[in-house]
């Protein structure tokens, strides 16, 4: 199988599809934080020009998943333990409330969603892949702020998330951290009986018990090489 491009058969790649494979494999723990993303390399991995890379890479930046400087290029974001701290904090602030509007308006469907979040990252745990289920893990969030229909709140909530994905592979002191055993079904049982109060401490006890369980000391430097981490 060659290993010129992520996919011989696929159409050609675009800037979002791009950043899209970056955005899944930084989530999913196949590039580790710290990583270069050299656009020389990107470009002969999906076959396209430097043009396009570098507007994927900007789009990741745009998010913070991707740090680009001056004369150094593109790598992803390494996150220090301060913003470590910062990011579960803010989390901590705002996501509570968000499950509480989302108790108040949650559909049989949202719920149903959920669940199948859910039963995949409990697959993808069972199925040892990890970085899958935190990536799934993330989802469930951002669903739930969807569903509490703050638009406004839900974008930050996403940009806290991707910045969570990369403090968890840095400081990763448990798997558990990824979601407590019935965290995530505790809190699907509260927004589908509407118990709001119930919903919103049940995420915070979530939220702090996920903070409390990174490492923030020592930092986790497993990586792939960029081909190896993009070959889907």
């Amino acid at each position: 199988m060659s290993h010129s491009t992520v996919s011989t058969s696929s159409p050609p790649a675009t800037s979002d599809t791009i950043a899209h494979a970056l955005s899944l494999a930084i989530h999913e723990h196949k590039i580790a934080p710290g990583t270069k993303l050299g656009e020389d390399e990107l470009a002969e991995i999906y076959g396209v020009s430097r043009t396009v890379v570098r507007a994927a890479l900007q789009t990741l930046s745009h998010i913070k998943l991707v740090d680009i400087r001056r004369n150094r290029g593109a790598s992803v974001a390494s996150p220090t333990i301060t913003e470590a701290h910062e990011v579960f904090e803010a989390r901590e602030l705002l996501e509570p409330r968000t499950a509480r509007s989302a108790a108040l308006h949650a559909t049989a469907a949202d719920i149903a969603l959920l669940e199948r979040h859910i039963s995949d990252e409990h697959q993808a745990l069972a199925d040892a892949d990890p970085g899958r289920a935190l990536y799934l893990s993330g989802l469930f969030h951002t669903e739930i702020a969807r569903i509490a229909q703050q638009a406004t709140i839900a974008g930050f909530i996403e940009t806290l998330i991707a910045r969570s994905s990369l403090i968890i592979a840095l400081y990763w002191r448990r798997e558990s951290a990824l979601c407590e055993k019935h965290a995530h079904h505790e809190l699907v049982h509260a927004l589908a009986a509407g118990q709001a109060q119930q919903a919103e401490e049940l995420m915070r006890s979530h939220l702090v018990d996920l903070h409390s369980a990174l490492d923030l000391r020592e930092r986790n430097s497993r990586t792939l090489s960029l081909r190896d981490a993009l070959a889907r």
